[in-house]
């Protein structure tokens, strides 16, 4: 049985609550919680938190915490037995952004000269393309492409399904890809989806590797390094606690993919990795969503 949680509140405190979640010292790191819109013409959203057991009274005060002074009404729903996430991906439309079209299994590919086809099943795992960060971020691999950048170690941290590696990998086959998540689902998914898509899987130059790893702590992860290339689609929070992670990792004329930060975060996303060399060479707004090219300050 799940429950859910949900506050309902004007755009802007629903952000800050949830970046104000994003604080491990705040919010329980079992709770699922997610914003999504609720009313677009009146800029009211939804924050969502869902549980395996009935909410407790210091659950649903936590979640009225997030929002300081303006404590919204908190609704709580028992819901019944059903994987919502893949329901919630269920006969989703496909979605194209540069020259990727991404589908799952409930829609054919596209034939089409000059498109990369990747079926993604609905799974236990984000990043499916449905998510504007995911598709802003095929786009902006897609764009690093046709502007000459050269990519030979790759590592996708925070991978979910794979996709973002498997897109890397189409774009530049002699390369070594690394999918990395926290979350150990999301290393069988990469493994299930390479499958799929005809990706292999290995340590090899064209091979994606999964592997289970917080940030950048894994033996693997520092043996491959230093990466020409290195994407993050994760939470403004912890891409901001990994830059200097991510900094020692990468070469001197690096590129660094980041997204899952609002619009409203990337003012503290972008002084974190300024203050550790990277500057903004492009970006891509997605809705309330930024993506984010940054570049070594001297770099080619």
């Amino acid at each position: 049985m799940t429950w859910k949680l949900t506050a309902i509140a004007p755009r802007p405190a629903v952000e800050a609550a949830l970046e104000a979640a994003e604080d491990e010292a705040r919010w329980p790191a079992d709770i699922a919680i997610a914003a999504a819109e609720v009313d677009e013409a009146a800029d009211i959203w939804a924050l969502e938190c869902w549980l395996e057991r009935k909410p407790r009274a210091a659950q649903e005060k936590a979640l009225g915490d997030l929002f300081g002074g303006n404590r919204p009404r908190i609704k709580s729903e028992n819901l019944p037995d059903t994987d919502w996430l893949t329901h919630s991906q269920q006969n989703t439309p496909p979605i194209r952004a540069g020259r990727f079209y991404v589908h799952t299994p409930d829609f054919p590919p596209l034939t089409q000269r000059g498109v990369t086809d990747f079926c993604i099943p609905a799974a236990q795992a984000f990043g499916t393309g449905q998510h504007a960060t995911t598709s802003g971020c095929l786009a902006m691999l897609d764009m690093m492409k046709r502007q000459g950048v050269i990519a030979r170690e790759v590592a996708d941290i925070g991978s979910g399904t794979g996709l973002l590696a498997f897109a890397a990998r189409a774009l530049w086959p002699r390369a070594r890809f690394i999918a990395s998540d926290i979350d150990p689902l999301c290393a069988d998914a990469v493994v299930s989806n390479a499958a799929e898509n005809g990706i292999p899987i290995g340590i090899g130059r064209g091979q994606v590797t999964p592997l289970v790893a917080t940030g950048m702590e894994d033996d693997l992860l520092e043996w491959r390094a230093p990466y020409d290339l290195l994407i993050a689609n994760i939470l403004a929070g912890p891409l901001i606690e990994l830059a200097p992670d991510f900094a020692a990792a990468t070469t001197p004329r690096a590129h660094i993919l980041l997204s899952g930060l609002l619009i409203t975060q990337e003012p503290a996303v972008r002084a974190a990795y300024r203050a550790c060399g990277y500057r903004l060479h492009r970006r891509l707004h997605q809705g309330d969503w930024s993506i984010l090219w940054l570049r070594r300050r001297f770099g080619g």
